[in-house]
Order: structure tokens, then C-alpha cells, then sequence
């Protein structure tokens, strides 16, 4: 990353969201992320993998939701702008609203979006309305700053409809809170928003068999970033994020196993990330 930091950013304390995007193979990342990042690597070999799984499995939900006529969109915890982000799969008549606290989230979002508007035949087009990059796949675009452990001004602040069907993405996000009451209390504030139709999208990383040294380690990487913390959860913590919710098959699994195109063994004992999608009825 040969640009300048963002105002108000550190170069030299790791960011998760530049961390996730150096696994995802993108370059909006400083020395001292990939270090952090490397580090991790070390340590869980498939990383990247994961990473990319865990994309992957967003893209999946995104389609599966826009089927279902879902057209509203929080993604909380977006991160760095990679391929296929939410409002680019989501395509045309859907609103997707961006929340994130990184500077470099913000700044890199809403320079993807004023280039959207750049395009041809989108002279003048307000930088809400920014195309994914294609007119045909034209979708409403927000990107605006919220912290996740402030779930009710997020709630207050977005520009949409919640008497009618949204889907909240809480994508690779509760795992950087480390109190489960504190996550439960998050979550909660999100669901209860929720009209019937609603949606409730988690992915969450999870130990598995790894070694309580790796995970201290880990830990201890991810404790020197401005976040500060990561901490795993099993199934059974991560099922209490959908009380009153039905969940959609199959259920909490690893992300690679949620609906994949060719049909992938579920393994609860291999590290990796959990994924699961409720539904208000």
C-alpha cells in the first residue's frame, strides 16, 4: 500500500479490516498488517482459505436472499471494498447500507463508490445511488460510520425501511467482542428491529481442535490491533444469536458447507468459521 494513511489512522497498529483484506489478496494494507497477518498465517496455515470461504459464503446468502425477494441490506462490519461486495451482488432494486468505524473502510468505500458514479450514464448520480459497476447491476449504495457495539444508533441512523423485510449482516464481526453477554445484548438490539420476512446472517470464527497455545497466541496478535481482542465460539453460543428466529438449512455449519454449489462435508471438529441465516416468521 504505497498511499497515504486515512486522517486519524495509525499505520503502525494492524487493523482487521486490512488484515482480512491482505488474506483476501488485496493490497489496502500497511507493513504492520501484514506482519499481524503473517503471524496469523503461522499459526493457522488456512487463513487465507478461510477467508475466502468465508467471502464466498456472504456471496451465497446475498443470492439466496434476492431470491427470496429481500432487498434491503445492513452489512455491519463491511470492511475493505474486495470483489463481489454486497451491493454488487444484490444488483439492481436492492438498497444495501455500509456500516463500519475503520477510516480506511470509509475512505476506500466511498471512493469505489465515486468511481461507480463516474461511469457512463451516471454523470451527476448522487454517491447513494452508486452503480456496482455495471448500469444493469445498479443498486442503492450508503456507506455511513457506526461502531457495532452501538447497535441502536446504527438502527436509528440507517436510511431503511424496517417495517419492511431487511437482512442484517453480522459477517465476521461478533468474534471481535470477547464478552458473550455483551454479543447476546448486540445481537439482540439488531433482531428486534426485524419485521417478519427479516433476515439474521452471522459468521463467526470458531477453535475447533486447535491447541489452547495457538489460541492464546492468536489471541495475543489480534490483542494488538485497534480492536484488541478475538474470541471463537461453538455452535451452542453462536445458536443463542438466533433465539425466536427459524433457522434456514442447514443450519450453523462451517460457511463452506452453507448450500455450496457441489455438496461439502461438514466437519465441527477442523477450525474455521461457523455461518448460519435466521429468518423472522
Amino acid at each position: 500500500m504505497t498511499e497515504q494513511a486515512p486522517p486519524g489512522v495509525d499505520p503502525t497498529i494492524p487493523s482487521v479490516a486490512r488484515m482480512y483484506d491482505y488474506y483476501l489478496g488485496g493490497k489496502a494494507n500497511f507493513p504492520a498488517d501484514r506482519a499481524a497477518a503473517d503471524r496469523i498465517i503461522q499459526l493457522a496455515p488456512d487463513a487465507r482459505e478461510q477467508a475466502r470461504r468465508n467471502r464466498e459464503f456472504l456471496g451465497r446468502v446475498v443470492r439466496h436472499l434476492r431470491g427470496q425477494g429481500v432487498t434491503q441490506f445492513l452489512d455491519v462490519g463491511a470492511g475493505l471494498p474486495t470483489q463481489e461486495n454486497v451491493h454488487q451482488v444484490a444488483g439492481a432494486g436492492a438498497r444495501v447500507v455500509y456500516v463500519d468505524n475503520d477510516p480506511t473502510v470509509l475512505a476506500h468505500a466511498r471512493a469505489l463508490l465515486d468511481r461507480d458514479d463516474a461511469l457512463p450514464g451516471r454523470e451527476g448520480a448522487p454517491r447513494e445511488g452508486a452503480a456496482p459497476g455495471r448500469e444493469e447491476a445498479a443498486s442503492d449504495v450508503v456507506v455511513m460510520e457506526g461502531d457495532l457495539r452501538d447497535p441502536a444508533a446504527i438502527l436509528d441512523a440507517a436510511p431503511l425501511d424496517f417495517t419492511r423485510p431487511v437482512a442484517i449482516l453480522l459477517v465476521a464481526v461478533l468474534h471481535f467482542v470477547p464478552d458473550d453477554d455483551e454479543t447476546l445484548a448486540i445481537v439482540s438490539e439488531f433482531r428486534s428491529r426485524l419485521k417478519p420476512g427479516g433476515h439474521l446472517v452471522i459468521s463467526h470464527i470458531y477453535a475447533g481442535d486447535h491447541t489452547e497455545e495457538t489460541v492464546r497466541e492468536g489471541a495475543a496478535v489480534y490483542s494488538t490491533t485497534a480492536t484488541g481482542s478475538l474470541t471463537g465460539r461453538d455452535p451452542e453460543r453462536i445458536a443463542r444469536y438466533f433465539e425466536g428466529m427459524e433457522l434456514l438449512e442447514p443450519g450453523i455449519v462451517p460457511v463452506e458447507a452453507w448450500r455450496p454449489a457441489v455438496p461439502v462435508e461438514v466437519d465441527l471438529v477442523k477450525p474455521g468459521i461457523l455461518g448460519a441465516v435466521g429468518i423472522v416468521g
